[in-house]
């Protein structure tokens, strides 16, 4: 990915494989023209080479590539991170950087992929997305996935935020609480799954309060038999006080 840094190129493929085995992410390639909105300077959309228009953001760190190096007026091959909008479930697009390292940087030599990167889920391709995260939600009826995404916070002192991506596709039975890796297709503006891999259950964290007792704390004692009860001492009323008789 060419963006302010050269990650990619060191990579020498536009996304770079999975660091570890349960690296969340959602990126993408996407090949098209970018057409930026009037009033904002970092939105706007994507007219994808299928002829699809997505709306799209872009993040600030690519903005110099804009005004130095990109000729908006051309299609370009886009490294993005879908979003799903809360309040329509549309696809939303954010602009992380470009694959273009003939136009960038003309003096690196850039050889061909290897069959690893062919093979490790990274996309290649105009459409490819890779999505890796927990799936919280699948329904077969409605061939829906969602998918929860960790972010990595930007300072250490922050907490890592999540958020959900919409699907379209099935995946196997018990396929909630796992942590999957999904190659994704983009079609008609949805993201339609074509494989996935399950690659475990995820832990479940433990609640800050303590368990709730069992029913059998609270049972109550057995009763004891009558001849290990103590025998009562007989109750004791007062004495009638005397009474004189009368004279007459």
């Amino acid at each position: 990915m060419l963006s302010s840094s050269d990650n990619g190129l060191h990579n020498n493929v536009p996304i770079p494989s999975p660091s570890h085995p349960r690296q969340y992410r959602a990126i993408g390639l996407i090949e098209g023209q970018y057409q930026r909105s009037q009033d904002h300077q970092t939105r706007g959309i994507l007219i994808t080479k299928e002829g699809s228009i997505i709306d799209t953001v872009v993040l600030g760190k690519v903005l110099s590539l804009f005004k130095k190096h990109i000729d908006l007026d051309k299609p370009h091959l886009w490294v993005v991170y879908p979003r799903t909008r809360l309040a329509n479930d549309q696809l939303q697009l954010q602009i992380a950087g470009v694959w273009e390292p003939e136009t960038l940087h003309p003096d690196q030599p850039h050889s061909a992929l290897s069959d690893d990167n062919l093979c490790s889920g990274v996309p290649l391709e105009s459409g490819d997305f890779s999505i890796r995260g927990q799936v919280v939600y699948a329904s077969h009826p409605k061939k829906i996935v969602i998918v929860k995404i960790r972010q990595s916070p930007k300072h250490p002192s922050e907490k890592p935020s999540f958020f959900k991506l919409k699907l379209q596709g099935t995946l196997p039975d018990k396929a909630v609480g796992c942590f999957w890796e999904l190659q994704v297709q983009l079609s008609n503006n949805r993201l339609m799954i074509k494989t996935g891999t399950n690659l475990g259950q995820m832990q479940k964290k433990q609640g800050k309060f303590p368990k709730k007792r069992s029913s059998s704390q609270f049972r109550p004692q057995k009763r004891t038999s009558n001849s290990d009860r103590p025998v009562p001492s007989p109750r004791r009323f007062p004495l009638p006080k005397p009474i004189k008789p009368k004279q007459f």
